[in-house]
């Protein structure tokens, strides 16, 4: 159990370089149809947690929160119907008809602002998509970057725990999102904890149609806002391997799928549709050779043995198993040491989705 002076240090750990910059009118028109057309033509896309977890403690490992004594979560405690598919990753737009949207001047500019810094790399962009939608994310971090330590050859549990301990400062990797969302939802926002979970929280308020944030969100609590009717927000028959994908009969009608099964039908108006753009930044061209060269890059093993030899100075002692990256019970006990318990408070206008323990 953390005691109350080290659940505020970790807080203090999740703030941002600076507090969202909220933007307006992000995309064109004729950008947005291109992006669409894009989810349309190349579906279905899968549910995010079953193109990033392969267990519950994973998942956990990036979302705050704790449960009962004696519960045991699995993933189909947190199955909501949104999808994702990436647009760009790599530095490289897999899409030509979307290059004008990745290679990004503005965009640049902006990551370049919000940080101060000379350089900036557009890294990746991807897109979440749905229709009514709970949300029974108490709050979470993106997945950070390190040199020599991402997504590209380490877990999403991993970064997110390096990130949470405040011991991988000086390998991070600066990096800005252009995050935009369109939803006609009254009600439907984007809360975030700028000050830290521990602190109080702030919206970017409702409707948000081509509005967004320049974010560091590696770095920031934060979670989308439930949408839609709530008898519509967990469909009937929604499974892990459930898809989402345009409906051939309809240029505005999209479709969840079980195999052949239609089990949700939604309208383009009625979509949560989310872009994510982000960027590596650089202060100045040291540090841009240094994150090139792999001069001063940590590996994973070095990564576990920090996070490990830190716990053990305060008296926690983990033994590190022969495959630590897929040990539920390493990997439980890594976050727990590391996880704050979630934030304090939510907005009234946005409460945490109910979970169904039953």
């Amino acid at each position: 159990m953390l005691t109350d002076e080290r659940r505020m240090e970790l807080s203090n750990v999740l703030r941002p370089a600076a507090p969202p910059r909220e933007i307006d009118a992000v995309y064109t028109d004729d950008q947005r149809q291109r992006l669409l057309d894009v989810v349309r033509k190349d579906g279905p896309w899968k549910l995010i947690i079953a193109q990033h977890f392969a267990s519950a403690d994973e998942l956990m490992a990036t979302m705050s929160g704790a449960f009962p004594e004696g519960f045991t979560p699995s993933l189909d405690l947190f199955l909501t119907p949104t999808f994702r598919g990436y647009l760009a990753n790599y530095g490289t737009v897999l899409y030509p008809e979307l290059h004008d949207v990745f290679y990004n001047e503005h965009f640049l500019e902006m990551a370049k602002s919000y940080w101060h810094a000379e350089y900036a790399k557009p890294e990746l962009m991807l897109f979440n998509i749905n229709g009514p939608c709970a949300n029974r994310d108490p709050g979470h971090l993106d997945s950070p970057s390190f040199r020599g330590v991402r997504h590209e050859n380490a877990p999403t549990w991993l970064c997110s725990v390096m990130g949470k301990s405040g011991l991988f400062t000086d390998y991070l990797i600066k990096m800005a999102q252009v995050i935009t969302w369109f939803s006609h939802d009254e009600n439907s926002g984007f809360t975030y904890w700028p000050d830290g979970p521990l602190k109080d929280p702030r919206r970017l308020l409702p409707p948000v149609y081509n509005r967004g944030v320049v974010v560091q969100n590696e770095m920031m609590v934060h979670r989308g806002e439930a949408n839609g009717s709530v008898e519509q927000q967990v469909p009937a028959g929604l499974a892990f391997d459930t898809v989402f994908a345009g409906d051939p009969s309809d240029r505005d009608g999209w479709v969840l799928k079980n195999g052949d099964e239609v089990i949700a039908r939604h309208h383009t108006d009625d979509l949560r549709f989310l872009v994510h753009w982000s960027a590596e930044v650089f202060s100045d061209f040291d540090e841009l050779k240094k994150n090139m060269d792999g001069s001063d890059d940590l590996t994973v093993d070095k990564a576990i043995d920090m996070l490990v030899d830190n716990l053990a100075k305060t008296g926690v002692k983990l033994d590190i198993p022969s495959a630590p990256l897929h040990d539920p019970e390493f990997i439980g006990a890594l976050n727990a040491a590391y996880d704050l318990g979630g934030p304090s408070t939510y907005p009234k206008e946005a409460p945490l989705s109910a979970f169904q323990m039953a």
